[in-house]
């Protein structure tokens, strides 16, 4: 296997995708091997492309989105958490046929940020990008402001959702990995390997297969340092790769998971920046390793 099969268990901290498909249906392992195939399984998991996506559930409320109470209940419970807050802006559906109207706007929103940014999405914009009348998105989002942060919660909170679940049965994977262990400075630094090799794969990844969802991030953030809206969204979803990330990091034994989570997500965040900006090369996936190697090295030496 030229890619080890731990990658899907780091895949919580970036995931700007829907859920497609229950994870808990997967039998818990019970051993090295079980682990493995549960992992490859994670790994496999089909993930579809950018396009409609399905009907949302409830769309019943219209106050502005905040960001949820964080207790300490875990990663999984807290990404749960941030789905349950999500609030949208623009008018209520009561019909079927409505929402799936309302659901080819926000495609179609999600599409141009990704293909023209966020000052690229505009009414008329929109409404020819999802082939509908220009009155409908008037109807539905009464300006731009509400149209966006609607685009943007339901990428938040469809995320959210799935990282919930793979959360639940990635502590799983990794406690079984470190169990494999003896406790020793070797057996540390042979995780810490592992974990950098894991991050590193999930990032190429990343940058290879959900390119579209990372460029449509970046465009949100920006747009988010205007709109105070946009902002709460954006910070409730940092919260679930925070605590995804310290997650991670309490279980492999971190003394200090909260600083050392906030380093290796903007250690993350950075490198996909980067990713974007330029062409993968060998190089750079090197460098990426061995910088992600370097610091899991530090925080595991230390535990």
């Amino acid at each position: 296997m030229n890619k080890p099969p731990f990658e899907a268990a780091f895949s919580c901290l970036k995931l700007y995708v829907v859920c497609t498909g229950p994870i808990a249906g997967k039998p818990a392992p019970t051993g090295t091997a079980q682990v493995l195939n549960s992992v490859e399984f994670l790994w496999e998991l089909g993930l579809p492309a950018m396009g409609p996506v399905q009907a949302a559930a409830d769309l019943t409320h219209e106050v502005s989105p905040v960001t949820p109470a964080m207790p300490d209940q875990g990663a999984a419970g807290i990404a749960t958490a941030v789905a349950e807050s999500v609030q949208y802006q623009g008018r209520k559906t009561a019909r079927q046929g409505s929402e799936q109207r309302r659901q080819l706007i926000l495609d179609a929103a999600m599409r141009i940020v990704v293909r023209d940014g966020v000052r690229g999405v505009r009414h008329r914009a929109v409404a020819a990008e999802a082939a509908v009348p220009l009155s409908a998105t008037t109807y539905y989002f009464k300006d731009i402001e509400d149209l966006l942060t609607d685009t943007f919660a339901q990428y938040v909170e469809r995320s959210a959702a799935y990282m919930a679940k793979l959360w639940a049965n990635t502590e799983v994977v990794l406690r079984q990995l470190l169990a494999q262990g003896d406790g020793s400075p070797q057996a540390r630094a042979r995780l810490a390997d592992d974990v950098a090799r894991m991050t590193a794969d999930y990032v190429q990844r990343q940058l290879l297969n959900r390119r579209d969802f990372l460029m449509a991030e970046q465009a949100f953030r920006q747009e988010a340092l205007l709109c105070p809206r946009l902002a709460e969204l954006v910070c409730a979803h940092e919260q679930i790769l925070l605590h995804g990330t310290r997650q991670l990091l309490q279980v492999v034994g971190s003394r200090q998971p909260e600083q050392d989570a906030q380093m290796l997500t903007a250690i993350i965040e950075q490198m996909e920046y980067q990713g974007l900006l330029k062409d993968a090369n060998v190089q750079a996936d090197g460098q990426m390793l061995a910088m992600l190697t370097r610091y899991l090295q530090l925080v595991l030496a230390s535990a």
